[in-house]
């Protein structure tokens, strides 16, 4: 434990003086915040709550409450490691959220994040409209977050996630095993969709590597933890969604639809696909970058 972390465990004693603590020294390390939380004070108490094994609804109820000792180093022992080594919270705590739901993470996949949990909440509503959906891929699923989440919507639905990483693959199914789901989330691995010959479905729900070269190369070092294969996808972006568009048509069935995140190279995908009849989808809290195409759609475009 570094020096002014020692007179911190001395001298502090409540929930509320470590939160206070932990978010002065955040600001002070000028971390970034996008794994999660967007600032210090929220990271800092996530951080708290999370070392003391409790819910953030908690956190009003506890503020007066003091540590013990051990609860004390943990939480300064995590703070430690999350300004000193950019590390995100979530990869220290081992816990990430979506969609309301918990799950476990580790430096073999991403961070759960994507705004198609506001997809999955609705139901992929309006844009599914009165298509009968049986059967759903979690293209690229690392830790299966997508999978569990439309399996908990929609109690009927037969999963499929894949990846192309076997470490990934490991993580996503502890979080099958973790919310019961080993009979109705099946994992395979795949590159692309190089290795699922033969499977149809009726919703394909990609989240793919998509950042651009000069992205990955500027990116925040918190976000250098998590797995290069996961992020990066050549000089523009593309590299996975281009192969996704050549080929997600075979694994359709009739009517399906295809959903794609691609964050920020959606300019690249407006110069590359100027004329491609993608419906990009506007989200209520402000994100964008996902794209839905038909199979239809997507015969038509390609023979075109």
């Amino acid at each position: 434990m570094t020096s002014p972390h020692k007179e911190a465990f001395a001298q502090l004693h409540t929930a509320q003086d470590f939160w206070r603590y932990a978010a002065t020294q955040m600001y002070q390390a000028d971390l970034f915040f996008g794994h999660g939380t967007t600032n210090a004070w929220d990271e800092a108490g996530a951080l708290v709550m999370q070392a003391l094994s409790l819910p953030p609804e908690h956190s009003a109820h506890i503020a007066n409450c003091r540590l013990t000792e051990s609860e004390k180093a943990r939480v300064l022992d995590w703070l430690e490691k999350r300004v000193t080594q950019r590390l995100p919270l979530p990869y220290i705590s081992g816990k990430a959220y979506f969609c309301g739901l918990e799950f476990f993470v580790n430096e073999r996949v991403l961070i759960p994040r994507s705004p198609i949990a506001e997809l999955i909440q609705k139901g992929f509503q309006p844009w599914l409209g009165e298509r009968e959906v049986n059967r759903v891929l979690d293209l690229c699923c690392g830790s299966a977050c997508i999978a569990i989440a439309c399996a908990y919507a929609a109690p009927h639905l037969e999963i499929v996630a894949s990846d192309i990483s076997p470490d990934a693959l490991a993580v996503a199914a502890r979080n099958v095993e973790k919310h019961h789901l080993q009979t109705r989330v099946n994992l395979l691995q795949s590159n692309c969709l190089r290795d699922l010959s033969g499977e149809k479905f009726d919703l394909i729900v990609c989240n793919p590597p998509y950042v651009d070269a000069h992205d990955m190369a500027t990116l925040p070092r918190e976000y250098h933890h998590e797995p290069a294969l996961a992020l990066a996808s050549g000089d523009d972006g593309l590299d996975f969604v281009r192969e996704l568009l050549n080929t997600a048509a075979d694994h359709l069935n009739p009517g399906g639809l295809l959903f794609c995140e691609v964050g920020n190279s959606m300019q690249h995908m407006f110069e590359q696909y100027p004329n491609a009849p993608f419906t990009w989808i506007d989200f209520e809290h402000g994100d964008d970058g996902v794209f839905l195409i038909s199979r239809e759609e997507l015969l038509a475009y390609i023979s075109g």
